[in-house]
């Protein structure tokens, strides 16, 4: 309680689905100055509102959760925007944190960043390995270049700037959308429309054999929080579960 009482944090993104429970979070850890940022106010494209935004809150630590992203269909439709927007965006807020000099930087980003033939469960040591999927890459290089942003910063500013990255994520509040939503609420849009027409199958894109780390939504949002508080180092952190399960298995089990 007393590391959270007295500072000010930024929450970019902290109207979404993953961001809500961090804010959530830093309340119960007695947080009582949080921020959360909004387009309309603040569009942290632009290099100018993303220094105005600092000034105007003026963090502690910043947590920069604030993404464009969607499932398989978005990622096909909006390889230009998702890269650009993203990383713009990243690379705006975490040059205005070096300006005003936050006590720390804390960066989200993704599994989709990590190498297309890469074991799971994920680890660290493999996410230099090779090209992410092409599907996600535009995505997942967009936000991989604000870990070496980050470490750069750290060695030549002294920035205290952490990275870490969050394994698939479900849990209330998710997006149901058929268009930009993820593997496991997408899938429990399927099933549930198919028991409304009392069809007879499922269908699913893929065999089934492919498989996932799947992490609860709140607990992401504990790790992040005591992350925030506790961690210091360059290296990238993951957040998961450490457990895999097939598509075909969650889909059963859904």
């Amino acid at each position: 309680m007393g590391f959270w009482a007295n500072r000010r944090v930024v929450v970019s993104g902290g109207g979404g689905f993953l961001g809500s429970f961090v804010a959530k979070h830093l309340q119960g850890a007695g947080c009582r100055r949080i921020t959360v940022p909004h387009r309309r106010e603040y569009d942290l494209r632009e290099k100018a509102e993303a220094i105005r935004l600092f000034n105007d809150a003026r963090p502690d630590i910043f947590i920069h959760l604030a993404a464009v992203v969607g499932g398989i269909g978005a990622n096909r439709s909006n390889p230009g925007r998702f890269f650009y927007d993203n990383a713009v965006m990243g690379l705006h807020v975490i040059e205005a944190a070096r300006l005003v000099g936050v006590e720390k930087f804390v960066c989200a980003g993704t599994v989709c960043s990590y190498p297309k033939i890469t074991p799971v469960p994920f680890r660290e040591e493999n996410f230099w390995d090779g090209y992410p999927e092409e599907t996600n890459a535009p995505y997942g290089v967009a936000k991989k270049i604000l870990l070496v942003q980050l470490q750069a910063y750290r060695e030549q500013y002294g920035m205290n700037g952490i990275y870490l990255v969050p394994v698939n994520l479900y849990g209330p509040g998710d997006n149901f959308d058929p268009e930009s939503s993820h593997v496991i609420p997408a899938l429990i849009r399927k099933c549930w429309e198919a028991k409304q027409a009392q069809a007879s199958a499922v269908v699913a894109w893929g065999t089934g054999s492919a498989t996932r780390e799947f992490l609860f939504v709140e607990d992401a949002a504990e790790a992040i929080v005591l992350a925030a508080e506790k961690y210091a180092k360059p290296e990238l952190v993951n957040i998961g579960s450490g457990t895999e399960i097939s598509i075909r298995e969650l889909l059963h089990d859904i």
